[in-house]
């Protein structure tokens, strides 16, 4: 076996994939809520609906996307794998007193790690599953006045079974047409049980990444008391609470205001 292999096939090896993969996804949060802000225009869903379409049908946002569902998967499948090789090797618990400088979300990244990946499946099943494949998301339209910049939105029915999205201009109107994903979105957070799972599982996201970011950087060795106090900083504030907060504002907006 080659000394790649044997590195990156060792603990050490599974710890540095959780790290990269961990950061790489961290990333992508912060991209990933950016663009659901726009969710938070009152459009019609315009801004939100034509950025679902440049995300799903840009090839270098594509093969990005791709690359993170990839990242999911190996990030869960050797964070499974380090948890169960653990705990053969210590079929004992250790002393309560041994864990005491432990964090919570330290010792149960296994299980927060779980219900993240939970919500990830049905998260993508209801949203990226249905606008790409399952035919349950609508299309609207929507009609600009380019004299005086108002916007009216009505449901449009595509002529051909290929239509994903047109951008015309009609007697001084630009008419855009695209899939109407933030109709399935706001129908999703009508419903209480979901939008209860939703604050649910980003909570549990802001005890995964306020561990998950800062072990990170120590597994890579990025380890400094100048550098360190930031790397506390931001894993705390933004991504253990600006990030999680601004996921769940969402489905709590829509549900009291829709």
């Amino acid at each position: 076996m080659s000394e790649f292999k044997q590195t990156f096939n060792s603990s050490l090896g599974k710890k540095l994939i959780m790290a990269l993969t961990g950061l790489f996804l961290c990333t992508f949060l912060i991209v990933h809520l950016g663009g659901n802000l726009l969710l938070f225009k009152n459009d019609n869903g315009f801004g939100f609906n034509v950025y679902a379409n440049f995300l799903t049908h840009f090839p270098p946002i594509e093969v990005i996307a791709y690359l993170l569902y990839l990242s999911i998967l190996v990030h869960a499948i050797y964070a499974l794998v380090l948890t169960i090789k653990n705990r053969k090797a210590r079929p004992v618990r250790y002393a309560e007193v041994s864990s005491a400088n432990a964090s919570w979300s330290s010792k149960n990244m296994g299980l927060l790690g779980s219900i993240l990946f939970l919500f990830i499946v049905i998260h993508m099943s209801d949203f990226w599953y249905n606008y790409k494949y399952s035919g349950k998301v609508g299309f609207i339209e929507y009609k600009t006045n380019l004299a005086t910049d108002e916007t009216t939105a009505v449901p449009y029915i595509p002529t051909s079974p290929t239509f994903e999205k047109s951008v015309t201009t009609e007697n001084n109107f630009e008419v855009v047409r695209v899939k109407d994903l933030h109709a399935r979105v706001a129908s999703s957070f009508s419903n209480l049980i979901y939008v209860i799972f939703y604050v649910i599982a980003m909570g549990t996201l802001s005890f995964h990444l306020k561990h998950g970011f800062q072990s990170a950087f120590r597994t890579l060795g990025w380890v400094h008391r100048k550098y360190t106090p930031i790397v506390s900083f931001i894993g705390t504030w933004l991504f253990a609470v600006i990030i999680p907060l601004g996921f769940a504002a969402m489905p709590v907006y829509y549900y009291f205001t829709r």
